[in-house]
């Protein structure tokens, strides 16, 4: 799509809608899994969140130049993703109407056809600080009825289990290579938030495997502003690493 005279790819507006996740979160670590989301979240740093924390993804807070700003020790890691001082944006192989997110396996979890990363630190993040996902490729093998094993807690789950686990309990966002979705229903059901422009209805209901609100009259990822494009385009991206997750 184009903004006045300037093209803008799809991966742009990817990297504009996963940097919006992170409006308005304050001095919080934010701890994206991905080259997009990674881009969004220094852009966020730069521009409209200038309190978020960025981590080397190792064992340092970095700043906007990448250079090392301090120490982050695993204990004080923890500590802040159980006072929920911690917004991570995670993959997802398989994603649920609930936000049931599934990264251990594909198939009955006794004899799964595909061994994937495991549970990891999914449970904790979900149920102690907010927990958004990011989708490279919007597919009816992602966004899946009911996911075959539960890594990150969705809605429906952590309802099932109780106030100990819905008190802290928050999935702000999951943002696709299609559009950008949440929560914000009744019952907590999966909603389009937006599509990304150039994207269709259709695409977005042939490429779901279960049915989504909100479709009938989307609104469109917002345009990124001059001062964004050149921010991704000449600072924090100049390689264009961001259009190889997300082809134009």
């Amino acid at each position: 799509m184009t903004t006045g005279t300037v093209r803008v790819s799809r991966a742009e507006y990817c990297v504009i809608a996963c940097a919006e996740a992170w409006r308005d979160n304050g001095e919080v670590l934010a701890s994206p899994m991905g080259l997009i989301p990674s881009v969004g979240a220094r852009l966020a740093r730069r521009t409209f969140s200038p309190d978020l924390l960025l981590t080397d993804g190792e064992a340092m807070l970095v700043g906007l130049d990448g250079e090392p700003e301090g120490w982050l020790p695993y204990r004080r890691h923890l500590a802040m993703v159980t006072g929920g001082r911690r917004h991570v944006m995670m993959g997802a192989s398989q994603i649920d109407r609930f936000g049931n997110q599934n990264i251990s396996c594909i198939g009955d979890w006794n004899q799964p056809t595909r061994q994937l990363l495991g549970v990891r630190g999914a449970p904790v993040n979900t149920l102690n600080n907010p927990v958004s996902y990011w989708v490279p490729k919007h597919s009816t093998r992602v966004f899946v009825p009911k996911v075959d094993m539960i890594s990150g807690v969705g809605y429906d789950s952590a309802a099932a289990a109780g106030p100990s686990a819905t008190r802290y309990h928050r999935i702000p966002r999951v943002v696709s290579d299609l559009g950008v979705f949440d929560f914000a229903t009744p019952d907590h059901a999966m909603r389009v938030v937006s599509l990304h422009p150039g994207v269709s209805v259709d695409q977005v209901r042939e490429a779901t495997a279960f049915e989504l609100s909100g479709l009938d009259e989307p609104a469109y990822t917002r345009e990124p502003t001059p001062e964004e494009l050149r921010l991704v385009r000449e600072v924090i991206d100049p390689d264009g690493l961001r259009d190889r997750e997300v082809r134009p």
